[in-house]
């Protein structure tokens, strides 16, 4: 079981160690971009939804190197493992970060796989198996998670009991810039639980005095002033504990306990009126705060120490009030919460827009059950409460969707097809048409590039003549026949036929070089035409297959899903109830616990005002001055 330095040590090292979005540079894919979009406001389970889809998609292909995906497969892979660790979905997580490691990949990618797995072990609690995958890691590591590494190695070394490990290693991170204030925090936590105290409050002074500017650096730099303070204050260092209370800002979340601390300080060194001053400023702050409510009880405790038993008793005479009217509003956040009314307040929309909105609910009148809830609602353990009940609200809303979606797609099916049937059967009697004319043109061009590249081999002029030249020597070969069937007087003219048919003949066979490429550059073109038509074809019957699946098949499909969502829409509203009576268990019992101290407070300061105005009355009845 842990103990309270150890969940401490684990909130610190999960805020530190924030995970860094996944940044596709030179975006390819569209639809991963959409992804990071989606996880980039939040919406990790529309990322998911998004990715899962288009990596399943690349997969399926025969020839994935060519996907606009493949670009991005090694980030795509790694944010699936991200985006699911956002979702606290841990054991899909792993596995997928599990596959990367076992992949043929580059060390540095399995380092940074490493790293996210170790982070997700140590989520959830188990820090043994992230050590060993921190022990995973060697070779070259990604510069950008270098320091995170180290980071969470030393938060596991202290998870495992092993501060002195963890010592050596924070060390080394007190120059880190993106650790600045954490890793000086936690080595003086290391430090104090190796037994080395001394060390450990100079670092923890330390810790306290680094300047930023930074919202969480400044948390935490007001963590270690009250943790210093706190020690200092039980070994009688009031001083040094003064000095650390006054470090801690008065607007932080530490304030008020810091005031708090500061006052009892101040009464522990018997310097009463020094106390007066932080007391004071403390009771005017909200009136539901633990610690205000403590400083109503001290302040005219103080007073009484200095004998103003006047002033004492008229302040716990207004504490006895104000308790009273707490105690009326821990009721009404009682019966509020009963009536199902914090649920209701949970789940609003301003939850989305902004994360801070289940603390500011307290500010709003209509929202009494949420006035002493703060610090619960800010713990870790409700927060992840929290955030499975508003993930399974969101979910059943999508369910909601989804199932009202279906009759829309069974709409859209019929429509399609009234709109398809009358026109297939007329569109597919003219393809046919038209597919058996592209057939023959094709066997022509075929035919006709099977005897050009024999004339590559085989010159044949006469194939290459022109259509007159051909008709030329058709004529005169029948002239010369008929010359030849004639009786004398004829060699004249034959003379002339066959001096016309070496004209011809000396023309095909010296122009056949030309010829032969001017008909090979015809049928390049003729070619890419037929590709053209060839492409037309496709795209034609890509449509027509288009245009049947489009309304197609999808009827058992369809009747599939809507059982699917129906049997998950009943699971989650069960476990959606289960998980609002936990929490709603869990804020009714910490409304009792508060109660119980203003009832313990109400009866101290009942004593306290009836004592205060006895010892008023008699200092009056002595003659002194109340």
């Amino acid at each position: 079981m842990r103990s309270p330095s150890q969940w401490l040590l684990l909130g610190v090292a999960l805020a530190a160690i924030a995970a860094r979005p996944t940044i596709a540079a030179d975006l390819r894919d569209l639809y991963f971009g959409e992804a990071l979009y989606q996880a980039y406001q939040g919406q990790y389970f529309d990322a998911l939804e998004r990715l899962d889809a288009e990596l399943a998609q690349h997969r399926r292909l025969d020839e994935p190197e060519l996907d606009s995906l493949q670009h991005h497969i090694r980030q795509a892979d790694f944010s699936v493992g991200d985006f699911e660790l956002r979702y606290r979905m841990h054991l899909r997580a792993g596995r997928a970060i599990r596959a990367v490691l076992e992949a043929d990949v580059d060390q540095p990618v399995k380092n940074e796989a490493a790293f996210r797995l170790a982070r997700i072990e140590f989520q959830k609690g188990q820090s043994e198996d992230a050590l060993h995958a921190l022990e995973r890691i060697h070779g070259t590591v990604p510069e950008g998670i270098k320091d995170d590494i180290e980071f969470l190695r030393a938060n596991v070394y202290l998870a495992l009991g092993r501060p002195a490990d963890a010592v050596e290693v924070l060390r080394r991170l007190q120059g880190a810039e993106s650790l600045k204030g954490f890793a000086a925090y936690n080595l003086g936590i290391a430090l104090l639980q190796a037994d080395h105290t001394p060390d450990a409050l100079r670092q923890l002074d330390k810790a306290g005095q680094i300047e930023s500017r930074e919202i969480p650096t400044a948390a935490i730099r007001d963590k270690s002033n009250m943790v210093l303070g706190s020690i200092m204050l039980q070994s009688a260092d009031y001083g040094h504990a003064q000095q650390a209370f006054d470090r801690v800002r008065l607007e932080g979340p530490y304030s008020n306990r810091a005031l708090l601390s500061t006052g009892w300080a101040e009464v522990s060194a018997h310097d009463y009126e020094k106390a007066l001053v932080p007391w004071g400023m403390l009771i005017g702050r909200d009136a539901t705060d633990a610690a205000v409510q403590e400083a109503k009880l001290a302040l005219p405790f103080a007073y009484s120490r200095l004998q103003l038993y006047g002033r004492a008793a008229l302040l716990y005479g207004q504490a006895l009030d104000s308790f009273g009217k707490e105690l009326e509003k821990v009721d009404a956040s009682v019966r509020s919460i009963r009536a199902g009314n914090f649920l209701k307040a949970l789940v609003r929309e301003e939850i989305k827009q902004d994360n801070l909105w289940v603390v500011r609910l307290r500010t709003l009148p209509d929202t009494p059950e949420t006035f002493y809830l703060t610090d619960l609602m800010a713990s870790n353990d409700f927060q992840a409460a929290l955030q499975n009940y508003l993930d399974m609200e969101d979910l059943r809303r999508r369910l909601i969707a989804w199932q009202n979606g279906f009759d829309a797609f069974e709409d859209l099916m019929r429509l399609r097809r009234a709109n398809y049937t009358p026109l297939l059967p007329q569109v597919d009697a003219r393809f046919r048409e038209l597919d058996s004319q592209m057939r023959v043109r094709v066997e022509q061009r075929d035919h006709l590039q099977k005897r050009l590249q024999d004339l590559l081999t085989a010159p044949r002029p006469a194939l290459l003549a022109t259509t007159d030249e051909r008709l030329a020597l058709e004529r005169l070969r029948q002239i010369e026949k008929t010359l030849g069937h004639s009786r004398g007087g004829n060699g004249a003219l034959c003379a002339e036929v066959q001096r016309l048919q070496g004209v011809l003949t000396w023309r095909l066979y010296t122009e056949y070089p030309e010829r032969l490429t001017q008909a090979h550059e015809h049928l390049h073109e003729l070619s890419q035409d037929v590709r053209m038509l060839q492409e037309q074809y496709t795209a034609f019957v890509r449509a027509r297959q288009a245009a049947v699946h489009s309304y197609a098949g999808y009827d058992q499909s369809i009747s599939r899903l809507r059982t699917r969502v129906g049997d998950a829409r009943e699971r989650v509203d069960t476990l959606l109830a289960r998980q609002g009576h936990i929490i709603e268990a869990v804020a009714i019992d910490e409304l009792r616990t508060r109660r119980e101290r203003l009832e313990a407070y109400q009866v101290q300061a009942r004593y306290a005002v009836a004592d205060s105005y006895d010892r008023a009355l008699k200092e009056h009845a002595g003659g002194g001055t109340p």
